[in-house]
Formats: structure tokens, C-alpha cells, sequence
């Protein structure tokens, strides 16, 4: 929790606080964060200068009150992003310093965390590192315990074992982060249901090493890295011949980083496979990859739309079809900074395969609109106006000198691509087929188009809370960083509750065709998704993102079946 809201923090104060910006020393034990504060121009202060000008953050480990003091008397705007938990270390030592106790610090005597705390306790401030160092301190008249946030919780145990017996006058404070706590007891338990673990984090953070001490401690192979990139020093045939591979990661390492080393052991399983298994998660990844499942799973969702209201005509579905694979594959061309930290695997192809990604995506645009304008004029309008709105969604629009130069893009506006997405799929959908062939707009049209939107609002929301880092990083202003991670996903459940009661209600009231029955199975299998993501049984990569996109083809499917059923009924 601390990292994160430091690294939050810093990576929206460029918008926000006074140029230059600047972190007083490293802001986390991360090289690939500090690697991209430095692309964006945040600076790392070391010394103190007499004068200076802009924003310094202080880092999650905390620095001594002198040097909060100094920064400031420099004339910097100071802002602090210690972490909570070392400020309630802090604290503590604070209190008893002024009250003349001595202040005995487990940890690591070179830590930053260290050094700060040291700076709160004044002159009796000591710090030890084992219990052998401890036993050789003198004896205090007054003294507490406590220990940096990230230290051992079984050395902790021993000390506090050893206070209680040689020194009972002495106050312990278990400082150890909960966090913390339950990772190492979580690794502990990890190591004894995997046949291997890989620790991901930085190779000189402190909380990391323990991690990987703890996971080897069980005989069981483990693996300390920093990136996916890092799995190549790892005897990846012992690690591929495993069946289960445990994963977890230090406090400093961000998900993106974890999710990058997910995707590659992902990969390498099936790389490693022969016969079908292959085969299946090559096929899969490439379908996702070229949007081309994205695209069938609208062309299945216009099927299911068209049935619910009556319409024969299927060229709608082909035109949803060649307008998602043009729009989808376009805003991924020239959109994608976050896949370099969502999905590198994505950004790869793109720059890989540039010039035949394009190409199909403008032709399908345009035999999209063609089909379109062979339905009639005012559907060809329609598409285009959709297809240009589409296009002009990561293009500058609006002149740099109005709204103070921050909302020059469709995507700047907060929330703006989980709304135009589902606007757009809802109306390519159901709203398109139905005004092409009717002229007319009832309330049928309409609460079908809310199915079809409600649908994929929450599978692009739900998608925007799995890249919710690589978004920030980037600056897109996300429904989930708006609202956060737990009340994004409450708000879809409620949304899915929503669409399910409209369905079911629409089709007894025969606003709908029968076909509503069975589509009350598409928000059901969403929630299940939903679900199963939030108790940790499904896990961020291809599969989780082919199940999400097969949603739209079950309702094609159950939409056919019931009608192939419906029409041999007596």
C-alpha cells in the first residue's frame, strides 16, 4: 500500500505540483520504476543545495525530520510520500525520544528506512541486525523495540522472546508491516503447494531477498528476478518440466512488472508443449492479438441483438464485424503507450507487424462502409460519422490554448474509452440494424442497445482494472483510477444485476423476442468472471482474456440454437 500511493504520487505530480520534480534519493527499491521516473523527467535529489526551486517527494522509506527541514528551508515545495506504516514507526520513537527512552531498531543498518527512523530517536538511537548483536548491547534503564517494516517476522519472534526474558521492562512494538506479514507467511504456504517459486522484485531490495530466503527454505527451487527478461539466467527447462510455478513479488515491485513475468511463463509453458495444447494458445493469442475474436465476438453480438428484435438481414453482422476490427486495431496503432507495460507481448506485434496490421485495419474500415452504404444512404452516414469519431479518439482536436491545455483529446476526458467503446458497440450492434431497416425507434431497440452496452461497459471496465498501472503510467484517466480497483468491480456487478433484470423483464413483457430468455446466460457469465477473479482463481493473461471476449460468441450461439430450436417447434 505504501509503495503504491508513493509511486502514484510521484507519477501524478507532473501535472499537478511545481517543475522540476525530484524524489530525495530513490524513491522505492525498483530499477524499472526509477528507470521510467527518469523518462518523465522526474529527477532523483541526493544533496541538499543552498537554493533551490519545484517539487520534492519524499520516498516511501521515510528521511529524517533535519532533512524534511533543510529541503524546505531550500525553498522546495516538499511533499510527503513516506509510507503510513513507517510513519507509525516514526511516531512511536518519537514519543519515547522525548521522553528519554533508548530506541532499539531491528533492521538493516543501511536501509534508507533505517536512517530515517535513526534521525527520530535522537542520541540513544540504536540499530541492530541480529539477536547476537543484540544480546551485546548494554543494558537501558528505559528502552523500546521496534523494527523496520519490512524485516523477518520469525527474527522479530526471537527478539521479542529475548526482551521478554533477559529485559521485561522493555516495550515492543511490532512494527512489521501486516503486509509484510502475511506475504512471508503466504510464501511460506506457497513454497508447500508449488514445485517451484519466482520472486519478482528489485535484486537489492531488502524485503525481496527475504522473500526469496524464505520460499528456498522449503527445499523447493526458488528464483529471485527482477523482469521477465531476467527468466533467461533461470533453468527454465527445470522450471517448464514443473507442474505448478509459484509467483510473488516484493513490496516495490509494481503489477505491471508481475504481470509481464505471468505472461512469459504463460508463453513458455505452451512454447514448451507439443501436440494440441500448442496449437490452442498460439491460436488464441493471435486472435487476440489482431483484434480478429474481438471482432467475431461483435459480429456474435449483432447476431443476438438482430434475433432479440426481428431482423433477418445478417450484413449488419458483418458490418459490426469489419467496424470493430478497424477501430479496435487503429486505437491499438496509435493508442498502445500502455501495452509497452500492460501487455509488451501486444506492443511487440504492433511494431512487428505495423504495415500489415494497418492495412487491415483500412481495408476493413472501408468494406465496412461499403456494405454499409449498399444498405442505404443514411446507414453509410451513420458508419462513417462513427468510423471518424473512432479515428479522432487519440488525435489532438481541441486548440492547446483552451481547457488549459489538458482535455485536447477524446481519450483525455476521464472514463472517456470504457464509455465511447460501449456507445459505439451498442450502437453498431442494435441501434444501426434496427433504424437501417425501420426507420423508426421504439422501446424494444432501446433496451436491447442497454443489454448490448452494459455488457461491454463491464468487459472494457473490467479489462481497464487489470491495466489500472500501465494506465496511470501513461496518464489515461481510467473508471477504475477514478473510482479504484474494489469500487469498480462493485459497480459492475451491479451493472450486470441491471442488465440481467432488463433482459428478463423485457422478454415477459414481449418487448423482446423469446431469444431474451437464454441471453440472461451472457450477464450471468460475466459475474462469474468477476467472481472468480476477486478470490484469485483466474489470473491475469490470455486465458482470462479469451474467456472475457468468448462471452459475446455464447450469446451468438445461444441466440442461433434457440432459434434453430424455436423454428422446429410445431
Amino acid at each position: 500500500m505504501g509503495v503504491r500511493r508513493a509511486v502514484e504520487m510521484v507519477i501524478d505530480s507532473p501535472g499537478e505540483k511545481d517543475q522540476p520534480i525530484y524524489t530525495f534519493g530513490p524513491l522505492i527499491h525498483n530499477p524499472q520504476v526509477l528507470s521510467l521516473l527518469e523518462e518523465k523527467g522526474i529527477q532523483v535529489l541526493t544533496d541538499i543545495p543552498e537554493h533551490g526551486s519545484g517539487t520534492v517527494l519524499i520516498r516511501a522509506h521515510g528521511v529524517p525530520p533535519d532533512t524534511k527541514y533543510r529541503l524546505k528551508n531550500a525553498g522546495f515545495d516538499v511533499i510527503d510520500a513516506t509510507c503510513p506504516r513507517v510513519i507509525k514507526v516514526q511516531t512511536i520513537i518519537r514519543k519515547h525520544a522525548k521522553k528519554g527512552y533508548a530506541s532499539i531498531i531491528l533492521g538493516d543498518r543501511d536501509h534508507p528506512e533505517i536512517t530515517g527512523l535513526l534521525g527520530h530517536a535522537g542520541e540513544k538511537g540504536v540499530v541492530v541486525g541480529s539477536l547476537e548483536e543484540l544480546e551485546s548491547l548494554p543494558a537501558f534503564d528505559q528502552a523500546i523495540i521496534v523494527a523496520q517494516t519490512t524485516q523477518n517476522t520469525r527474527l522479530f519472534d526471537s527478539v521479542r522472546h529475548w526482551a521478554t526474558e533477559k529485559h521485561p521492562h522493555y516495550k515492543i512494538f511490532d512494527t512489521i508491516c501486516d503486509s509484510t506479514e502475511r506475504r512471508q507467511a503466504e510464501v511460506k504456504r506457497l513454497a508447500g503447494e508449488v514445485d517451484a517459486v519466482i520472486v519478482v522484485g528489485g535484486l537489492h531490495s531488502g524485503n525481496t531477498r527475504r522473500l526469496t530466503e524464505i520460499a528456498a527454505e522449503s527445499g523447493k527451487p526458488a528464483y529471485h528476478i527482477e523482469t521477465e527478461e531476467d527468466l533467461d539466467q533461470v533453468e527454465l527447462k527445470e522450471i517448464a518440466a514443473n507442474r505448478f510455478i509459484g509467483i510473488t513479488a516484493g513490496a516495490s515491485t509494481p503489477n505491471w512488472v508481475i504481470k509481464r513475468v505471468y505472461r512469459s511463463l504463460e508463453a513458455l509453458r505452451f512454447k514448451r508443449a507439443r501436440g494440441w495444447h500448442r496449437l490452442l494458445f498460439t491460436l488464441q493469442r493471435t486472435l487476440l492479438l489482431t483484434n480478429i475474436y474481438v471482432s467475431i465476438g461483435a459480429g456474435c453480438l449483432c447476431f443476438a441483438c438482430s434475433k432479440l428484435l426481428g431482423i433477418e438481414n445478417n450484413i449488419y453482422v458483418v458490418i459490426s464485424m469489419l467496424y470493430v476490427q478497424s477501430m479496435h486495431t487503429l486505437n491499438h496503432l496509435t493508442g498502445g503507450k500502455s501495452d509497452r507495460f500492460n501487455d509488451p507481448g501486444r506492443a511487440q506485434f504492433y511494431v512487428k507487424h505495423l504495415y500489415a496490421l494497418t492495412a487491415l485495419a483500412v481495408i476493413s474500415g472501408a468494406a465496412g462502409l461499403m456494405l454499409a452504404y449498399t444498405t442505404g444512404p443514411v446507414p453509410f452516414l451513420v458508419l462513417l460519422v462513427m468510423s471518424l469519431l473512432g479515428l479522432s479518439y487519440n488525435l489532438r482536436i481541441i486548440p492547446g490554448f483552451l481547457l488549459a491545455n489538458r482535455y485536447r483529446r477524446l481519450r483525455d476526458l476521464p472514463g472517456s474509452k470504457t464509455f465511447l467503446i460501449a456507445l459505439a458497440w451498442g450502437i453498431v450492434t442494435t441501434l444501426f440494424p434496427f433504424l437501417s431497416v425501420t426507420g423508426t425507434l421504439q422501446i424494444g431497440p432501446v433496451l436491447v442497445f442497454v443489454w448490448a452496452t452494459g455488457l461491454v461497459f463491464v468487459r472494457t471496465a473490467f479489462f481497464d482494472a487489470l491495466d489500472m498501472q500501465g494506465d496511470r503510467i501513461v496518464g489515461k484517466e481510467t473508471i477504475p483510477i477514478l473510482l479504484g480497483e474494489k469500487n469498480t468491480l462493485r459497480l459492475l456487478k451491479q451493472i450486470l444485476l441491471v442488465v440481467l433484470a432488463g433482459m428478463l423483464l423485457s422478454t415477459v413483457l414481449g418487448l423482446v423476442s423469446s431469444v431474451g430468455y437464454v441471453l440472461t446466460v451472457c450477464p450471468l457469465f460475466l459475474a462469474a468472471v468477476l467472481l472468480a477473479y476477486e478470490r484469485d482463481l483466474m489470473i491475469p493473461g490470455v486465458r482470462l482474456e479469451f474467456l472475457l471476449e468468448t462471452n459475446f460468441l455464447v450469446a451468438g450461439a445461444l441466440a442461433w440454437l434457440w432459434t434453430i430450436i424455436g423454428s422446429g417447434l410445431p
